[in-house]
């Protein structure tokens, strides 16, 4: 159960659940292929983020009836019909945008809790911990100062 709580403690820092040393992504909306510090491979099978974008989805379901039934509880009888009109589209909108990182990421903390690696889903860091993606990090410099070619 630990373990399972340091996967999402990670994932909620948007950092590899696996390791918590490499940020899981480049920007809001592009996910980096590995982590730069253990090797993981982020997309572990074909498809796999497709139950990111589910859990996405039925959070923001979930948000969204229970804002709703809240709402409508303590305004009953008079509920502000035009408020939860155009609130339920902003949310419905806004939310998954806002979540869809975080999805992602407690995805894979979730699949790693399941399933733990295999070999074959770890990329070979070179010694600089750089693996395939060569624009993850900048090229470091060779001890007096010359850069280094990769």
């Amino acid at each position: 159960m630990a373990r399972v709580l340091w996967l999402v403690a990670r994932a909620a820092r948007l950092r590899c659940p696996n390791c918590g040393r490499a940020p899981l992504f480049r920007s809001w909306f592009a996910m980096r292929d590995h982590c730069t510090g253990c090797g993981l491979r982020f997309e572990r099978e074909e498809g796999f983020h497709t139950g990111g974008m589910a859990l996405n989805l039925v959070a923001s379901e979930l948000l969204f009836v229970a804002l709703l039934v809240g709402l409508l509880v303590a305004t009953w009888p008079n509920p502000p019909w035009d408020f939860l009109r155009w609130g339920s589209i902003v949310l419905m909108v806004a939310f998954p945008l806002i979540f869809y990182p975080f999805s992602k990421a407690f995805w894979l903390a979730l699949d790693l809790a399941i399933r733990p690696i295999e070999g074959i889903e770890i990329v070979p860091l070179d010694d600089w911990g750089l693996a395939g993606d060569q624009n993850a990090r900048a090229t470091p410099s060779a001890p007096h100062g010359t850069p280094r070619s990769l």
